[in-house]
């Protein structure tokens, strides 16, 4: 098996009310998995605070929390975008 390109895990408790709030969302947003939605829940979460910006009609593996830093080809510094 290759190597995963999201290799933490993070468990978390919910009740059964929580639980049918995620649900209801992700099937409302068309989210294709609970894992997705949950990252896009933080994603917007941490949106909310100022740490980055949400984004929409990504595809399901672009569902991540925090965007790729790439170098500035000129120093080869990360950038932000």
């Amino acid at each position: 098996m290759g190597e995963l390109e999201r290799p933490e895990r993070l468990q978390i408790m919910l009740t059964a009310d929580e639980l049918a709030a995620l649900e209801n969302w992700r099937f409302e947003k068309r989210m294709p998995s609970r894992s997705a939605a949950v990252r896009e829940l933080l994603r917007r979460g941490l949106a909310a605070e100022g740490f980055l910006k949400a984004e929409q009609g990504l595809k399901s593996q672009e569902f991540g929390i925090l965007e790729p830093e790439r170098n500035d080809s000129a120093e080869g510094k990360p950038v932000a975008d």
